[in-house]
C-alpha cells in the first residue's frame, strides 16, 4: 500500500488535484493507494506525527503559515523520507524546492499525464527502496537491513558500525577483509558514496555538504577524506537531480 497525503489551502486547488489522485488510484488498483487530504501544513504535521509518515506528499508551495518548502524541510526534519511532489502556479520556486529534496515540480493547472507519470516513478521508487537490502554479519547472526535505515556506515576498530534511521544503529563481527570490501554490494546503489577509506554515506540522508563533511539528517556529521567535498556536492546533486540507480 501507498499512503499518500495532498496538502493544498485553496479549496478549489485541493479538489482538483484530489480527482486527479483518486483517477491515478481507479487506474492503478494494484498499487493500493490510500491518499489523506489537508488544507494547511500543520494539519499534515499533525497528522504524520501521528502516523508515523506518509510515502508520497503532494504539496502545494504557495500557503500561509507553513509555505510548501518549509513544511517539506520540517518533514524531512522529522526524519521522513516520502517524495515530495510540489504543485505550483510559478516556476519561481524551483531552486527553492531543492532545499527539501523534492522528487519533482509540476506546475498548475498539472497535464494529468504528466502527474501520473511522475506519480508511477516515485511508486517505482519507493518499491525498489523497500525491496533492496544488504546482509549484515552481527555477533547474533546475519540481519537484513534495508538500504533505505542506513544513514552511513564507519569503521570502528576491526568493526563496521552502520548508523540506522531512528538513531540506532548495528555492528558487524570482526572483518575478514577491508571496510571497503564489507561496503561494496552499498556502492551498487548511486545513494551511497564512499567518503573515503573509513566512512561511506546514503545521500538521501545528507542535508548539506560543507567543507571536509557531510551533514546527515539528525546532526551527524560525516567527515570527507581531503579533496573530495566538490566531487560529493556533484554527486549529491546528480542523485537529487537524476534519481537512485541501484544495481
Amino acid at each position: 500500500m501507498i499512503r499518500l497525503a495532498l496538502c493544498d489551502d485553496d479549496a478549489a486547488q485541493r479538489a482538483a488535484a484530489g480527482k486527479l489522485l483518486r483517477e491515478y488510484a481507479a487506474a492503478r488498483p494494484a498499487l493500493t493507494v490510500k491518499t489523506s487530504v489537508f488544507s494547511s501544513g500543520q494539519e499534515l504535521l499533525t497528522a504524520d506525527e501521528e502516523s508515523g509518515g506518509f510515502d508520497m506528499y503532494v504539496l502545494d508551495i504557495v500557503m500561509p503559515e507553513f509555505s510548501g518548502i518549509d513544511l517539506g524541510i520540517r518533514l524531512r526534519e522529522l526524519g521522513r523520507d516520502g517524495a515530495i511532489i510540489y504543485l505550483t502556479i510559478s516556476p519561481e520556486y524551483a531552486v527553492e524546492s531543492y532545499a527539501a529534496r523534492a522528487f519533482y515540480y509540476l506546475i498548475k493547472p498539472v497535464d494529468p499525464a504528466q502527474l501520473f507519470q511522475v506519480l508511477d516513478q516515485a511508486a517505482a521508487a519507493l518499491e525498489k527502496r523497500r525491496a533492496a537490502c544488504v546482509a549484515v554479519h552481527t555477533r547474533e547472526g546475519q540481519r537484513l537491513i534495508r538500504l533505505d535505515e542506513i544513514l552511513y556506515a564507519e569503521l570502528l576498530g576491526r568493526t563496521v558500525r552502520y548508523h540506522l534511521v531512528g538513531q540506532t544503529h548495528l555492528d558487524t563481527v570482526t572483518l575478514r577483509g577491508s571496510f571497503l570490501k564489507e561496503t561494496a554490494p552499498l556502492l551498487e546503489d548511486t545513494r551511497f558514496f564512499q567518503c573515503g577509506a573509513s566512512f561511506l554515506a546514503n545521500l538521501f540522508y545528507v542535508t548539506a555538504v560543507e567543507k571536509g563533511f557531510l551533514r546527515m539528517d539528525g546532526g551527524a556529521r560525516v567527515p570527507l577524506a581531503r579533496g573530495l567535498t566538490a566531487l560529493a556536492r556533484q554527486r549529491w546533486q546528480d542523485y537529487w537531480l537524476n534519481g537512485p540507480k541501484g544495481g
